[in-house]
């Protein structure tokens, strides 16, 4: 069999042309494949960072923000509160958060950036309930020990309001801190420290 009368910029233009076609159909075939492999818009958001602007917090108030689906604390704490926990390390399983999950810049007797703004995440260390704010000083129901702070209702764990776990209660370990930073005086990022990115 000769080439004879074989056009061969005709073949060179038709393997070209099947060449790019082929291309093309992978990449149609590929990007969705690839796309289904990407966390879905929820998911990224559900973990994004989560701005808050504390400027209209009172003092002694307590607000709730959601981050990767837990519950997020931020507590204005009066001056009394911040004088009040000094005095209940001889009552707390771990006062100086040496066992609890915390960033390195919330490691100080008041586990926060600022003495009188807390942020934690609002879920018991026990079983992941999730306690229930107590201000009040020795109400009927916790006694003349309670100082103000987190009970947890399920299995009667104490937290005081720098959420360190009293002793005796079924809780292993102070509440979590989760990471933040100020971008301004009244505002913060949870889920963000400085110059790092954690979603």
């Amino acid at each position: 069999m000769t080439n004879e009368g074989v056009d061969n910029s005709k073949r060179q233009f038709l393997t070209s042309a099947l060449t790019v076609v082929g291309a093309v159909g992978t990449g149609y075939l590929a990007v969705p494949f690839l796309a289904q492999m990407q966390p879905s818009v929820k998911a990224m958001a559900a973990g994004a960072p989560v701005e808050v602007d504390i400027s209209k917090i009172e003092a002694g108030q307590l607000i709730r923000v959601a981050w990767r689906g837990k519950p997020v604390w931020i507590l204005n704490r009066t001056p009394e509160v911040i004088a009040t926990l000094k005095t209940l390390d001889s009552q707390l399983r771990d006062p100086l958060s040496q066992e609890s999950i915390q960033p390195d810049y919330s490691k100080n007797p008041v586990r926060s950036i600022k003495p009188e703004i807390f942020v934690a995440v609002g879920l018991c260390t026990h079983l992941g309930c999730s306690p229930t704010f107590r201000p009040e000083i020795a109400p009927n129901d916790l006694g003349g020990k309670w100082k103000g702070g987190f009970f947890c209702p399920c299995h009667g764990s104490w937290f005081d309001l720098a959420g360190r776990v009293y002793q005796g209660v079924p809780a292993p370990t102070n509440l979590e801190i989760p990471p933040y930073r100020y971008i301004t005086d009244t505002l913060i990022i949870v889920g963000e420290t400085t110059g790092e990115k954690t979603a």
